[in-house]
């Protein structure tokens, strides 16, 4: 594997479920692989669970790990090609992408979705510059519109639990006080289109995602309907996509919290969440603390994903 951007880089799904059940019985028996090797892991964003799983996977795998927050302490980066540097930025992307490149053997980027310009967002600006010039195998640490690393370990941990072959799985839009990226929701249904669940997605109108990532999904405006005889509630937030509203918050309907009387329509659904979780606006108290709660071994499962990920891209290398 050269680079991981999304599902397919992956390949074959059930070959990478075998590969991640197998590391987690043992997640140090490749532990050689990483010997004399560098992630450098680079964020130009917030992270807890990215951050800590990511450094920890390299670490099962042998490999020095170095972290660059571009926001403390590095020097602010332009972006743009063309773009007179006389203001706050005193150094371009496309010298600082190579630099890097030479200190390492394995790039991780994190960049959100700025909402400034829906173009530049979908064509992964940030994450594509660093593909193109930094000479290494680059992986998503959540960019602009997947979070890949997060979709796979829902989709370990739904195979951990599901008690069906072929689970009923639905994603919920919940409410929150800020505009937050489609990153997670569209990776989310990309993956659960890719393992061919029962797949629906419910969210108020004006909350459609890019048709790419909704795939074969239903959608579902009425959220008590979409509950009915779900296996698995994943609730996540997300800002409006289509025009002319890209970015914004359209509602803070707070009757699509999930709550205890919406988890009593499913078939005992377990409750997902990629946290940070706002309580009482996603989700509430009694739900995310009942035992159908499954968000503590979700984020665990991001230690194997990203373990199966680099140990994929270490053996590219060879």
């Amino acid at each position: 594997m050269k680079n991981f951007t999304c599902v397919k880089d992956l390949g074959d799904l059930q070959v990478a479920l075998k590969e991640a059940f197998e590391i987690k019985k043992d997640r140090y028996q490749f532990c050689e692989l990483g010997k004399n090797k560098t992630l450098l892991m680079i964020f130009f964003n917030s992270s807890l669970r990215t951050r800590l799983s990511t450094q920890k996977a390299a670490m099962n795998l042998g490999m020095n790990t170095m972290v660059l927050d571009v926001n403390q302490g590095a020097w602010k980066l332009e972006t743009e090609r063309g773009v007179i540097m006389d203001g706050d930025k005193p150094e371009h992307l496309l010298e600082a992408v190579p630099v890097m490149g030479c200190y390492c053997d394995i790039i991780g980027v994190r960049s959100f979705a700025r909402f400034e310009n829906k173009e530049e967002d979908y064509n992964e600006m940030i994450l594509n510059q660093f593909i193109k010039y930094s000479g290494r195998p680059v992986f998503s640490m959540e960019a602009a519109t997947r979070h890949p690393l997060q979709s796979f370990a829902d989709l370990i941990t739904i195979e951990e639990y599901k008690k069906t072959a072929r689970p009923k799985v639905v994603l919920t839009w919940a409410p929150h006080p800020k505009a937050l990226p489609q990153a997670v929701p569209n990776s989310f249904a990309e993956w659960m289109n890719a393992a061919d669940y029962e797949f629906v997605i419910t969210h108020p109108e004006g909350y459609e995602l890019d048709p790419q990532f909704v795939g074969n999904a239903k959608v579902e405006y009425d959220q008590k309907k979409a509950f009915k005889g779900a296996d698995f509630i994943y609730a996540k937030n997300w800002a409006a996509y289509a025009d002319p509203n890209y970015g914004q918050i359209l509602s803070l309907d707070r009757s699509w919290t999930v709550d205890e009387d919406k988890m009593a329509l499913t078939n005992n659904a377990y409750f997902m969440h990629c946290l940070p979780v706002r309580r009482n606006m996603i989700v509430t108290d009694d739900v995310i603390e009942s035992p159908q709660s499954i968000v503590i071994p979700e984020a665990a499962n991001r230690e194997i994903s990203a373990t199966v990920v680099l140990k994929r891209l270490l053996e590219g290398l060879k």
